[in-house]
């Protein structure tokens, strides 16, 4: 699926590119207004910023809608109510408010492309690979190493799905308690500790979740072949 990524932060976008590729997306990354309505390569879907140097992403949003029904999703500093009913109003699928992580960001892609896509027709995104041995296929929830399914409690699973959203980025235990237990989580984290053995146990050989002393985790994919 190729995404046409509007943005002229360099850090946002290129955090966001990265994590596009990893997931098998491919992006084509333009910085400007101008650019995005003069760029005549195909795209799926169109993510686009609002504060842009050269005009109101508003306006770019008009005139993307007005071309054609390519799903447009509107990531934006901007939080204010108003801003976003404008947004949908002039054609935007649906609106990101920045700060955002790129699960939520591809969350947002595979709702509004199955939106978009004729009843009948299946979703042609498959699992999502880490290295040789381990995939993840989110849509149905399941985990795979050397092809066999890994049976994984529900929560194991959501720790899992998280840390391979940017394998070898530092999670700090507060990250990771918000967005797999609760936005709203007090109290000890050995719980994470527990699910993380459990990981480390099922799918040794094919990721490496490495502690870091007084801050988090951070998960690796061990690119090696399955054992004879």
């Amino acid at each position: 699926m190729r995404v046409l990524l509007v943005e002229d932060d360099e850090p946002v976008a290129e955090s966001l590119r990265r994590g596009l590729l990893r997931y098998g997306f491919e992006v084509d990354w333009v910085t400007t207004g101008g650019a995005a309505l003069s760029h005549k390569d195909p795209y799926d879907v169109v993510l686009l910023d609002l504060g842009l140097p050269d005009t109101d992403g508003l306006d770019v949003c008009k005139a993307l809608r007005a071309r054609g029904d390519v799903p447009i999703i509107v990531i934006s500093a901007r939080s204010d109510e108003t801003d976003r009913v404008v947004g949908l109003e002039l054609g935007a699928d649906d609106y990101v408010s920045k700060p955002f992580g790129v699960r939520e960001v591809i969350a947002r892609i595979r709702a509004v492309m199955r939106r978009a896509q004729p009843r009948g027709v299946s979703e042609a995104a498959g699992p999502d690979a880490y290295g040789t041995r381990l995939t993840i296929d989110r849509k149905a929830a399941r985990v795979r190493l050397d092809g066999e399914e890994v049976p994984l409690a529900p929560k194991e699973y959501d720790l899992l799905s998280f840390l391979t959203e940017e394998p070898g980025a530092l999670m700090s235990r507060e990250q990771i308690m918000e967005a797999v237990w609760d936005a709203n989580w007090f109290g000890p984290t050995k719980t994470l500790d527990v699910h993380v053995a459990a990981l480390r146990r099922k799918l040794a050989g094919a990721i490496t979740i490495e502690a870091v002393r007084g801050v988090g985790f951070r998960l690796e994919i061990t690119d090696g072949a399955s054992p004879s």
